[in-house]
């Protein structure tokens, strides 16, 4: 049986991973300093991303999800490991992204992407932040 303090750590680290798609899909690119620490490593390449540092790869958010009339991120079977003051989480993330034209009909594309984020954290004095992520791509297709 988990004691409180687990359950308490499992909640906040889940609520990290939905407070990353919330700042994504919000295009609020400076709430993403509350889920990582300032030198988290991110790794995006499988879906043609970079991978760099988080003040980089902000930046590059910053510029590059604009382009995107409409996205989401849909999360799952999120599964954490905590070991003390680390933890690692892998979770299902499926993230339809509008290509082109615009939302309302048009020319626009749908790219359907699934992967996984394969995430580690770590217990900092205001709480849990993520300090590497990396996708692991199961799919992608262009419609």
């Amino acid at each position: 049986m988990m004691t409180l303090g687990e359950i308490s750590d499992r909640l906040e680290i889940q609520q990290l991973l939905i407070d990353y798609s919330t700042a994504i899909d919000q295009k609020r690119f400076d709430d993403l300093d509350g889920v990582f620490t300032a030198d988290a490593y991110i790794d995006y390449t499988v879906t043609g991303g970079i991978e760099g540092r988080f003040p980089d790869v902000k930046a590059w958010l910053k510029d590059v999800l604009p382009n995107f009339p409409a996205y989401y991120h849909m999360l799952g079977n999120i599964d954490i490991r905590i070991d003390g003051d680390s933890a690692s989480s892998r979770a299902i993330c499926f993230n339809p992204m509008v290509m082109g034209g615009n939302v309302d009909g048009g020319t626009s594309q749908i790219y359907f992407v699934g992967i996984w984020y394969v995430d580690e954290f770590v217990r900092t004095p205001v709480g849990w932040r993520m300090n590497k992520r990396v996708e692991e791509k199961c799919y992608d297709k262009l419609l």
